[in-house]
């Protein structure tokens, strides 16, 4: 069975959802519905993948079983109480926010169907990572289904909730963590004299290589590095420089501090 899907917000991260739907969960373009407060960026969703766009909310709580609140987390209480009342036992309520609860969303929204979740930026070329939990509202073929879609721009995991502000430092920030290693690392081949675009290619395609590397071979990150630094090699060098320089603290605490802001959201 398919079910019709709606979204509330249509910017990056929905047109992202909305791609995997329709080129690898097969979901066709008249099954899915998305509103938004610009007209501009219902033009554009609509001209992109041929999917029916409206910019009343309730249009599309009305029309779809499946519901993606793609709204930023400063707007979920104005749109939630725009639509709450129109929300059915039998749908289904998906959030891509960070620090909204499955208790406050229960609050705000009252006893329906909700499952929260945490992607980020890299399902825009269909890489994505998502945590993703439920609440008991939710049956388990549901469930599975949605993991389904989810996994249609990236890979899905099923965490329990209380790791959901970790999955936002983790994955859900992260790309701007990595995005800043990669920019570091051109610059420093710019400073030795490879030319810029060359630079971003080869910074980027390393650490593409070297994820896919913790993924496919299964083996620890550690046993990976260690097969890189040579003795009394280039690697190990500038590994020393970086343990010298705290590179492994500066991230744990960048971490840290972004679960922290992310819990009081």
């Amino acid at each position: 069975m398919k079910y019709k899907v709606g979204f509330i917000g249509c910017g990056n991260m929905a047109s992202a959802i909305i791609g995997g739907l329709i080129e690898k969960a097969s979901i066709e373009p008249s099954s899915i519905i998305a509103s938004d407060a610009l007209p501009a960026m219902l033009t554009k969703i609509s001209e992109q993948r041929g999917i029916h766009t409206t910019s009343d909310n309730l249009e599309v709580v009305k029309e779809a079983e499946i519901i993606f609140l793609a709204v930023k987390p400063q707007y979920y209480e104005t749109v939630i109480s725009e639509i709450k009342g129109c929300i059915t036992k039998d749908q289904v309520v998906v959030t891509i926010a960070p620090g909204k609860t499955l208790a406050w969303l229960e609050d705000n929204l009252g006893p329906v169907k909700i499952v929260r979740t945490m992607p980020n930026t890299p399902a825009l070329v269909g890489e994505g990572i998502t945590g993703v939990c439920r609440n008991q509202h939710v049956y388990d073929g549901e469930y599975q289904y949605i993991m389904g879609l989810i996994r249609s721009f990236g890979m899905a995991e099923d965490i329990p909730e209380n790791l959901m502000d970790v999955c936002v430092s983790v994955s859900g920030s992260s790309p701007a963590y990595v995005f800043m290693f990669i920019e570091a690392m051109a610059d420093a081949a710019v400073m030795d004299g490879m030319p810029r675009d060359k630079a971003y290619t080869f910074a980027a395609q390393a650490v593409y290589g070297s994820a896919k590397m913790v993924l496919e071979t299964g083996k620890h990150p550690a046993e990976l590095k260690d097969m890189v630094c040579s003795p009394g090699g280039t690697t190990i060098e500038a590994v020393r420089v970086l343990e010298e320089k705290g590179f492994r603290s500066s991230v744990m605490e960048a971490m840290k501090a972004c679960t922290k802001k992310a819990r009081g959201l």
